[in-house]
Parts: structure tokens; sequence; C-alpha cells
């Protein structure tokens, strides 16, 4: 059996409950203080102003509801019992209840060489953002209540055990799955859960056959730069410590960023023959979702192809799901963050490998470095992530809609826009 990683930053985020160090390290607690303010801006407000753009006027404080709240309540969720069963010992699928409550956590209690009670933080603001990613797949249709009872559930019975296996010491974290910061717990779980939740619920009401343009294009900018930014808190806040991991998970972020937006932008430009705005800013988001599992096994040459590779395959997959297979996946959640998940994660198996020279990382492939036996394991830690998600979130849309009379509000309640008839306010006073 492999080990799980050489770089004993990664072991201290992938067996917390394990790691351990005898003395507090200020520079590292002051980054990841940082890092954890970085990225919860990424929800609030960065995703929260990225979606409420891109929907229409009569529905941007239905979103801008959607995510603040997901944000509250996954918070209190990971408080009783959503980071016990994440980080507990448990077994190798599901942690236990040892630190429910966050039980036994108080401010001498250490993760590494960080306070426990900062790691907890840190890794709350993912299991904020993952939900929160979701409402862009049935944006404009679901009912409130319905998206507080999703998400409750799949907070716990999805994103809980697969962070668990996957960073919390779990099979598939014994397996040698390489996953830096979220390719699988974060991107591919939101991605396919978006997919599947599309699939149940049905298409907006005129999809496609009418155009439905984001209201308000500077909002959804705005929000973009911010996920930009704090995704540097994502991506290098992983490594656990201020180094040379965290430098370079910056480093190799941002260039993924800018390949991914310059090959969206090319694609888009070479396709239609003008570039858009939103089309740059996706391929963003793109670059960003895939860089994500890798950012802390590949170098810059090897982000370069990722984030090029990204911009390219995310925006082909976004004409399928849209325009062949009629699939309102309203944001794009599935084609960008869960393909780009999937890409993102096989490709760490690929880039890991020293044997590539100045397109490879620092070879955290484990004890063989062949790329052929690493890029198995990520292949295995896919495959399981997509049929888990997908199955789970299928059962908890179907008690959800038990629970709460169907998910989906009536047509004549769609057509009026949920920011009326769910909140009684509207966004905006002309």
């Amino acid at each position: 059996m492999k080990t799980i990683l050489r770089s004993s930053a990664v072991i201290g985020l992938l067996l917390p409950a394990v790691a351990s160090a005898d003395e507090l390290s200020g520079s590292n607690t002051a980054w990841m203080l940082t890092a954890t303010a970085l990225v919860l801006f990424m929800t609030l407000p960065g995703l929260s102003l990225f979606y409420g753009g891109l929907v229409r006027t009569k529905n941007v404080l239905s979103i801008l509801m959607q995510c603040f709240a997901i944000a509250c309540m996954a918070s209190i969720v990971w408080l009783f019992i959503g980071y016990s069963l994440a980080f507990g010992e448990g077994n190798l699928v599901i942690g236990d209840l040892s630190k429910a409550l966050l039980s036994g956590i108080g401010s001498g209690s250490l993760t590494g060489d960080i306070p426990e009670s900062l790691f907890v933080m840190f890794q709350m603001t993912f299991v904020i953002i993952t939900p929160a990613l979701i409402v862009g797949a049935f944006a404009e249709r679901m009912k409130f209540s319905s998206v507080m009872v999703f998400s409750f559930f799949w907070i716990l019975l999805v994103y809980a055990p697969i962070c668990h296996m996957v960073w919390g010491g779990g099979w598939l974290a014994e397996l040698g799955l390489l996953d830096f910061a979220g390719g699988t717990v974060v991107h591919i779980t939101a991605g396919v859960a978006a997919l599947v939740v599309a699939l149940m619920i049905g298409n907006r009401k005129g999809f496609p056959e009418t155009a439905m343009p984001p209201h308000n294009m500077t909002m959804t900018v705005t929000g973009a730069g911010m996920l930009w930014v704090g995704w540097f808190g994502f991506n290098a806040g992983s490594a656990l410590a201020a180094n040379g991991d965290a430098a370079m998970a910056m480093l190799v972020t941002h260039i993924s960023a800018a390949a991914g937006s310059i090959a969206w932008m090319s694609m888009e430009w070479s396709k239609f023959g003008k570039p858009s705005v939103l089309g740059i800013v996706t391929g963003m988001v793109a670059g960003l979702g895939t860089i994500t599992p890798a950012s802390g096994f590949v170098g810059p040459m090897g982000a370069l192809v990722i984030g090029l590779t990204a911009g390219v395959v995310c925006f082909y997959a976004t004409q399928i799901i849209k325009r062949k297979l009629k699939i309102d996946d309203s944001l794009d959640v599935f084609p960008v963050h869960g393909v780009g998940g999937i890409l993102g994660t096989l490709a760490a198996g690929i880039f890991c490998s020293p044997a590539l020279g100045i397109f490879s990382g620092n070879g955290y492939g484990g004890e063989n470095d062949s790329i052929s036996s690493q890029f198995g394991v990520q292949v295995i830690g896919v495959v399981f992530t997509i049929v888990y998600t997908a199955v789970v979130t299928f059962i908890i849309i179907k008690v959800t809609g038990l629970l709460t009379s169907g998910i989906r509000v009536d047509q004549d309640e769609e057509t009026q826009g949920l920011d009326l008839v769910l909140h009684e306010e509207t966004g905006y006073k002309y």
C-alpha cells in the first residue's frame, strides 16, 4: 500500500487527528487565519455576487439568500456533528462522534502546529462553499425550504463521508489519492450533485427556447474577482503552513486561472466571433476549480497545461450539457466544477511525477512514482466519488420532496419570481 503523501504539510491535512506538534507556530497560525478569512470571502460575498448577477432580476435576492442561509446553517451543522463525522477517528468510511460539539477542542489543542480550533474553522469554510456551489444548478425554481433541507442532509450524508475518506484518514487516503484542496471533496461532489438535481427538478419554464441572460454582469465580474482572490486561501491554505508548498500552490492557482480564462475566451471568440465577459470569468472559475486538487503537486508549467485544458474542455462541456442534452444546469455547475474537478484530480496523478521534467511538481506520487500507478488511484477516487455522490444525492432529493411537499415552486410562482414569492422583497426599486 502506498504511503499517503510525502509532504508533512499534506499529511497534516489528511490526518489531522493523528498530526501533532509540541509547539504552536505563530507564523503558520497567522497565515491560516488569513487563509480561512479568504475562503469565507469566496462564498460571502464572492460566490453570492457571482451567482446573483447571472440570474434574472426577479430572482437575484433568492440566490443571495440561499448562499447566506447555507453559510449559516452549514456552520452550525459543522459545530454539532459535521466536523466529528469528517475528522473524528471513526473507520475507513465515516468519522465517529468523539468530536461532536467540538468536544475536547480547547485553546491549547493543536492540529500539527496550528490551533485545532483554527483547523475546524478553516474546514468549516469548505463545507460552507460546497453546497452553496450546488445552488447554481437549481437557480430560479427550488423552494427555499427545500434548499435548506437538501443542504442539511447533503452535508451530513455526502460531504462529511467523502471528506473523511479523502482527508480524514479514510480508505481513499489510505489508497493514496492525491487531492490537495478539494477536487473530489468539493468540486466533483458539488458538480455531480448539481447534475442530479438539475435532472430531477427539471428545466426552468421556457428553457431552452426562451433566452435567460444574466441580469447584471457587473455584479458577476465583481464576484468573480473575489473568487479569484479568495481561492488563494482555498488552495495555498491547504498546505496548513506558511511555507514553500503554500507559495507554489498560490502560484500555480493563479497561472491556471489566467490560462483557463484565456483558453475559454479564445474558444468563444473562435466559435461565436466575439469574446464575452461572461466567457472569460467562467474560464477563470474553470481554471481555478481544475487546479484545486493538483495545486500542491504540480509546478508552474503543469499548471499552465491544466488551465489551458480546463478552459477548452469545460467550454465544450457547457455546450454539450445545455445545447446538445438540453439539461438546465442553470449556472453551469457540473460542466465547470464537476468536469473541472474530474479533470484536475486525474491531472494530479500525471503531473505529480518528476518524470515530466519542467511540467512536473515535486513528485508527491508516493513510493512508486510511476504515472500509471498513481493515475489508477486517481481514477478509482474519481469514479467512487461520482457514483457515491449521485446515488446519495438522488435519495436526498426524494426525501426532501416528501418533507417539503415537492421541491419546486409552481409555474405561476416561477413566472412571478422567487424574490417576491418566497421572500416578499425585490432586489431593485425602479
